[in-house]
């Protein structure tokens, strides 16, 4: 009989055998387990109970994932612990007296406490916060006292590479709660964001001359990293969805290792969600597509999502009534497009989740998801080089996501960062139908992220023909800072920039800057545009986009 409240569903495996499937995670679940498992105790460098947080049992009747020894590097398999954090598992035993560990004393932290002011309710905005925010304070002595679970003694001290136990816990539900991995040993463990932990990623699978798959345009600090380790760039044409699964397979089906000077690739980079630079997302069967494709052609997917909150409501057009949001975060989380984590039978791909996007850059906190052996072969890595992110971020996390919000709370702040970045993008699209030539400027409206793709019909410049694609890019990048409007150029995101491109593109974005400020910038790129294709006559500006 199953336990009070869990709802269980039995699948016949044979005549005689069956399987007890539990229903997926729910807010309330987590409550319950926490409930069983008891109250969390994780003093300093506590090593987390990863299959605890999961609900030990809970994932059984999944699959193990495959083993990856074969892409692993050198470096990466040939990494050992760090035998000083190993021994921090004994610190956890009753009565020790520990002489053993450099770790020092809280008596020396000059920090008694630390107060925040958190939003209150669903009161989110900057205003509301400051004015009628709720202050919570972290002490330095709280978890001996038994007033909260984590502190500042413990926080401020050494730990492990995986991060604090009170903070992996709430990571590890929330990845099961939106994500579900369809196979056993799945595992996360902190980063100190999305561009740490793909660095670590690149060193556990690039050797030398190898090839990664990537879109023809992608995140710059991604090529940036690839290149100095020796990894070459395989640049994949993209539509409107991203990455094209078939293109994949044609080139690696081909695939000559003489002719390429390169072993076939293993290796597959995206960012599926609101893409860089170009707001790609993918739906839904291009993720199976693209997954198919990796399990045909036995690749690692590096699935860098720091944008997949950042899913808008449908852009309907200018002037057009509002889609309604989501009417509950589980309504919420069931609009989003399954990750290609969710897919994931093998075990063959690392998601790189971050707060940079959704919470705070400064705070330097993220996190991945991958098989049991991946993961520990990262946390390998980090524990002789990033260690765990920073003591501060992880307790001011801490206080505002598990102790303040809990889940719920911190799904309605996504549905909430949702609504604001739907009005964003939409004030940059308005702003685009009103000042850009729609004859020489065209664009798909973004689903998710922070980037805006505007492509620009170059073969109308005047100079096309005599100057390069990359010249005349430049020539409306110049003529766009002198209207005072910086645009970015597409060839900055260049996958592979020896792969000659017929296309031109700029790269705007509607994160930071007020909505009046938008629409201006927008203007003036117009404007640029129009004098460099001769629309108009050309104007001599101040550098503040005003004419004299």
């Amino acid at each position: 009989m199953a336990p009070p409240g869990m709802n269980i569903e039995v699948t016949a495996e044979t005549d005689t055998t069956g399987i007890t499937i539990p229903e997926p995670l729910t807010i309330a679940g987590i409550g319950k387990r926490r409930t069983a498992a008891g109250r969390l105790i994780a003093g300093v460098a506590a090593a987390s109970d990863v299959e605890a947080f999961k609900g030990r049992g809970r994932h059984a009747h999944k699959p193990l994932s495959k083993r990856w020894d074969h892409h692993l590097t050198k470096e990466s398999a040939g990494r050992v612990g760090n035998r000083l954090k190993e021994a921090a598992k004994f610190l956890g035993t009753p009565g020790i007296i520990s002489l053993g560990g450099g770790l020092p004393s809280s008596e020396y932290f000059p920090f008694d406490e630390m107060s925040l002011k958190l939003p209150t309710g669903q009161k989110f905005s900057a205003h509301d916060i400051h004015t009628g925010g709720t202050t919570v304070t972290a002490g330095k002595h709280d978890l001996s006292e038994g007033t909260s679970l984590f502190d500042i003694s413990t926080a401020l001290n050494y730990g492990q590479g995986t991060g604090s136990a009170q903070l992996l816990r709430f990571i590890i539900e929330h990845t099961e709660l939106v994500h579900n991995p369809p196979y056993r040993d799945w595992q996360c463990t902190m980063t100190i964001g999305s561009t740490s932990s793909l660095d670590m990623a690149l060193r556990m699978f690039l050797n030398y001359g190898d090839y990664i798959i990537t879109e023809e345009y992608t995140f710059s600090a991604a090529v940036e990293t690839a290149r100095q380790m020796g990894g070459r760039l395989l640049s994949i044409p993209i539509d409107e969805q991203g990455l094209l699964p078939d293109e994949i397979d044609q080139v690696l089906s081909s695939w000559d290792p003489v002719a390429r000077n390169a072993r076939k690739p293993h290796l597959l980079y995206t960012v599926p969600s609101g893409q860089n630079p170009t707001g790609a997302t993918m739906s839904t069967q291009r993720r199976r597509d693209l997954y198919a494709v990796a399990q045909k052609h036995d690749l690692i997917i590096l699935e860098d999502e720091p944008y997949y909150f950042l899913q808008m409501q449908p852009y309907t057009g200018p002037n057009a009534p509002d889609v309604p949001l989501p009417a509950s975060v589980e309504d919420f989380v069931r609009s989003l497009v399954p990750s290609l984590l969710s897919m994931d039978t093998d075990g063959r791909v690392m998601r790189l989740d971050s707060f940079s996007k959704v919470i705070a850059p400064g705070s330097r906190i993220g996190w991945i998801t991958a098989s049991e052996q991946l993961v520990e072969r990262y946390i390998r890595h980090a524990d002789l080089s990033t260690q765990g992110p920073s003591g501060f971020s992880q307790l001011a996390l801490f206080k505002l996501l598990d102790e303040h919000w809990g889940h719920e709370g911190y799904l309605r702040w996504l549905l909430h960062i949702r609504a604001e970045y739907t009005r964003r993008r939409d004030v940059m699209l308005a702003a685009c139908e009103e000042h850009l030539p729609r004859e020489i400027v065209s664009w798909v409206p973004p689903m998710a992220g922070m980037f805006h793709w505007l492509k620009i019909d170059w073969t109308r410049h005047p100079a096309f023909g005599t100057k390069t694609v990359e010249q005349v890019e430049n020539d409306i990048f110049l003529a766009a800072i002198d209207k005072g409007a910086l645009i970015m150029p597409g060839s900055y995101f260049y996958a592979d920039n020896e792969v000659e491109h017929d296309t031109m593109f700029f790269r705007a974005t509607y994160a930071a800057a007020p909505f009046d400020k938008i629409v201006e910038a927008v203007r003036r790129f117009g404007d640029a545009i129009r004098e460099e294709f001769g629309l108009v006559e050309k104007r001599v500006t101040n550098g503040n986009g005003h004419a004299h």
